[in-house]
């Protein structure tokens, strides 16, 4: 589970930050997050005790990675633009599951069809076939987790590029209690948000990217 969860927060982190340098910001790049190398992206809370807890306390396992540095009054056109920077992870981590899913059944044909019937294949085989699994997995709960319109989720984002320039302003004061806010939606599941709305979103498409057939 590690390399997938490690490619999957490293690739949808930089995401964020090689979009932005596009659209006209360099922040990210002259702090060095445009990089693949995973320590750059590391929080000790978001992407350590965090998931420790959260496995610990609630059964499940939530995370984040140390968030991208953007300053969106860079970008060429701030409003338009912050959708697409907000949208650059989720999209790159549901690119990802779906070329897990993609590669997972290649391998299930492979092994179908004997590949596996020698000894040191299937030795190498089962690993990347479980790693694949977990790829398809981990990178549909990062992109629908993120889509969650709460600040600093990308969601937020999203939407404050969405709404009207007031309503957007007002939206973005609550930020501060972002981090609260989904505390209170993941342990506390008001109305049945997360197990009504995410859970199954997110169960749907991993089983549809796993099982996607490939032709």
């Amino acid at each position: 589970m590690a390399i997938p969860v490690v490619f999957a927060i490293t690739l949808h982190e930089a995401a964020h930050g090689w979009v932005a340098n596009k659209l006209g910001d360099p922040t990210a790049k002259l702090h060095g997050r445009l990089t693949l190398n995973p320590l750059a992206h590391i929080d000790l809370f978001g992407t350590i005790i965090l998931p420790i807890l959260s496995y610990i306390f609630a059964g499940f396992v939530i995370g984040a990675a140390k968030p991208v540095p953007v300053n969106f009054s860079n970008l060429r056109n701030p409003k338009r633009d912050i959708i697409w920077v907000g949208a650059a992870g989720p999209a790159v981590n549901l690119l990802m599951a779906l070329g897990c899913g993609i590669l997972l059944q290649v391998l299930v044909l492979l092994t179908i069809n004997g590949l596996a019937r020698f000894h040191f294949v299937s030795l190498i085989l089962l690993p990347i076939l479980l790693m694949l699994k977990e790829g398809v997995k981990w990178n549909v709960m990062l992109a629908i987790f993120n889509l969650i319109p709460v600040p600093p989720l990308d969601g937020s984002r999203i939407l404050i590029g969405l709404l009207p320039h007031r309503q957007a302003e007002a939206f973005s004061r609550i930020e501060p209690y972002g981090m609260l806010i989904i505390v209170f939606l993941v342990f506390l599941n008001p109305l049945g948000f997360m197990t009504h709305v995410i859970w199954p979103v997110m169960s749907f498409l991993t089983r549809m990217f796993a099982g996607m057939p490939v032709f």
